[in-house]
């Protein structure tokens, strides 16, 4: 298995999220106003959402304080891109149980009680247990992974969590022989999430999966955070499963119980629709979901005129996760 090679800027010269911003919206600007009047109106517009993230009298992490965490580098971060901005991994993404539209979670989410927090372990396991979120968050030291996000509606990002891979919790798990998979289940309270009821389609809680070699990848991220804080309420917090090869939906948020077992396990997209949504869910521009073309995807938070971009197979992560997946049909394997 190849691993990415190390950048040649350490961690700790990494730019801050509020200095990067306000050069990301400097540089915005001189681009869009050398492109004529049309680009200068939309310029002013990106100013004036990027004045909003800045602003500190606006509330960006729904419910948290934007806690900061001790982190350290990692060799497994992606390097060469560009970040995508902090206001728009908050503000645009999917959470159902908070509602169906991309803002509905930076709007709703603010009530999710993330402390106390704790996952269950169940299953194939030597021993039954609970881990108490401050207890994960001591079990190792967090690292800051950049990796890009796909989602299957074919629009991208590239977001810096914090993290360690998910393979070290599951060591303190210590699973069976006999467990093939591992089951995910997220919170789901329907006093807190009111607006799940507006997609009858899903069953809560939501489920994920994955087989016991992927969630062992080094890849695999369990993250508390990004951009060096605690997670948003509303992209997952305080704890959530990072896949950056499959699908966004692959990776669950706001994780309670994990469950070790035999046979491949449930999971909400697969049981919703199992002809769009395989259970595998790799990134793979050669396999399109009803109604979206998985050719090309649109990264947010760039100007119009560079978002559309080439899909990459396995979200151009297979040096490193390819191997898995040796001998499987990928067009109907997914």
């Amino acid at each position: 298995m190849l691993i990415g090679t190390p950048p040649e800027i350490p961690s700790s010269e990494i730019t801050s999220q509020s200095e990067y911003l306000k050069r990301q919206s400097r540089r915005r600007f001189l681009r869009h106003a050398a492109a004529g009047a049309a680009a200068v109106g939309a310029a002013a517009l990106g100013a004036e959402r990027l004045a909003r993230v800045l602003d500190p009298g606006q509330t960006v992490l729904a419910g948290t304080a934007g806690t900061k965490l001790q982190t350290v580098y990692s060799p497994l971060t992606t390097t060469g891109e560009t970040l995508t901005p902090f206001y728009d991994i908050t503000h645009y993404n999917n959470f159902y149980e908070f509602g169906v539209n991309k803002d509905d979670p930076y709007k709703h989410a603010g009530g999710l009680p993330t402390r106390p927090w704790s996952i269950q372990v169940e299953g194939l396991v030597k021993k039954p247990r609970t881990f108490g979120i401050d207890e994960l968050l001591k079990l190792r030291p967090l690292e800051d992974r950049v990796y890009r996000h796909r989602c299957v509606e074919a629009w991208s990002m590239v977001i810096p969590w914090v993290g360690y891979s998910l393979s070290e919790f599951i060591q303190q798990c210590e699973p069976l022989s006999t467990a093939k998979y591992v089951q995910f289940f997220s919170y789901y309270n329907w006093h807190v999430e009111k607006w799940s009821g507006e997609d009858p389609g899903i069953y809560w809680p939501y489920r994920e999966g994955l087989r016991m070699d992927e969630a062992m990848n080094p890849l695999t991220l369990l993250a508390f955070g990004l951009y060096g804080q605690v997670l948003p309420n509303q992209d997952g917090a305080p704890v959530r499963i990072v896949v950056p090869w499959k699908y966004g939906y692959k990776s669950a948020k706001s994780i309670v119980k994990v469950r070790f077992v035999k046979k491949q396990p449930d999971t909400t997209w697969n049981n919703q629709s199992p002809s769009e949504y395989g259970f595998y869910s790799n990134v793979n521009p050669s396999v399109d979901t009803v109604p979206w073309s998985q050719k090309n995807e649109r990264r947010i938070g760039l100007p119009f005129y560079e978002q559309l971009r080439t899909t990459l197979m396995f979200n151009g992560y297979g040096d490193q996760v390819a191997y898995l997946y040796k001998g499987m049909n990928l067009r109907r394997d997914y």
